[in-house]
């Protein structure tokens, strides 16, 4: 049952945000910014038995300038901050963020002066990887999900109307402080 059998008369049609989504996500270049124990899991995500090259990631870059991905693996602290902020600027876009364990998510347990309570102070993160320190399994999940929000992203005008709809929806968005929870 191979593509030949589902397309009529051997056709296929697609749009060009369609294709355009589909070799983004499927050519993903991860800049590493591994400052603790996450970073750790990282590298075993990038390690033969994980083999992160089966899902088109098997060079972590060295050089912002060749990457698409971040993934903030670690606490970052204030001192590091700047840094972080400086990679991140020199990046081509379109670029991803993903922040990798609890503590790149939200702080963790270091809630003090010295480390950012949440690396989406610094850069803009689109998608977070929750755990101290998350597994390689927990990873892969994470980036499959990051490309299949990337290959329905749209593009040119389309991009930055649906850009205008969700800052309009969070900014009508209820605040967490009046949120009804389960215990209330």
């Amino acid at each position: 049952m191979g593509l030949e059998e589902k397309l009529p008369s051997g056709v296929l049609l697609s749009t060009v945000e369609g294709l355009a989504g589909y070799f983004r996500k499927a050519s993903f270049w991860p800049a590493t910014f591994g400052l603790a124990c996450c970073a750790i899991e990282m590298m075993t995500f990038g390690a033969p038995r994980y083999d992160s090259g089966r899902f088109g990631m098997e060079v972590f870059r060295p050089s912002p300038r060749q990457a698409d991905l971040m993934i903030v693996a670690g606490r970052v602290s204030q001192k590091m901050a700047p840094v972080l902020r400086q990679i991140y600027d020199q990046m081509p876009g379109p670029k991803w963020v993903l922040a990798m364990g609890v503590c790149a998510s939200s702080g963790g347990m270091f809630n003090n002066y010295a480390v950012v309570q949440g690396v989406d102070h610094v850069v803009p993160v689109d998608m977070y990887l929750p755990g101290c320190p998350p597994r390689p399994e927990m990873l892969i999940d994470a980036i499959f999900k990051l490309r299949d929000s990337i290959q329905h992203t749209q593009l040119g005008a389309d991009r930055n109307a649906e850009i205008r709809e969700q800052e309009a929806a969070a900014l009508a968005a209820l605040p967490t402080s009046a949120q009804k929870g389960l215990l209330r």
